[in-house]
């Protein structure tokens, strides 16, 4: 059994910081991460110094790889269905590298987990606001709320 497995890391300066980009391909499987180094560039020990120490700890979206769906998808027999499946597979991938694909994924999946924890959040605080109401009215209608005081039962 053979097991293949790609990583390759990207250093690049982007005006104002050096960052690191790293992928990670296995077994029909990428992934990518994005790391900054700071104001000055890193050294060839840094960088391998970083690697062993931080490895395990980089968060690597593995999905799917998208080429090897795309030679899926163009496997039929007519040339010219090909040729425009492909084209629409270019259109559609949009612009920028397959690690710059992978972490815009990669970030609109976190955008979406918080908007949910964020919602959540919020019906959490309309539901204590709505029960310390409730229990106010509770108080005025039994005659012992004051302002600024709430008697607990």
């Amino acid at each position: 059994m053979q097991v293949t497995t790609s990583i390759t890391l990207t250093v690049l300066h982007d005006g104002q910081f050096w960052i690191g980009i790293f992928e990670h391909a296995d077994e029909g499987r990428y992934g990518a991460c994005r790391v900054v180094f700071g104001a000055a560039e890193p050294t060839d020990v840094e960088l391998v110094a970083f690697i062993v120490r931080r490895w395990t700890t980089l968060a690597f979206d593995m999905a799917a790889d998208p080429s090897a769906t795309a030679d899926a998808v163009l496997s039929h027999a007519n040339p010219k269905r090909r040729q425009r499946e492909a084209r629409k597979l270019v259109e559609r991938a949009g612009v920028g590298t397959k690690a710059q694909q992978a972490m815009s994924i990669s970030y609109e999946a976190r955008k979406i987990e918080s908007r949910a924890l964020a919602r959540e959040a919020r019906q959490a605080q309309a539901e204590r606001r709505f029960a310390l109401r409730r229990q106010k009215r509770k108080q005025k209608h039994r005659g012992r709320w004051r302002p600024g005081i709430l008697i607990l039962p």
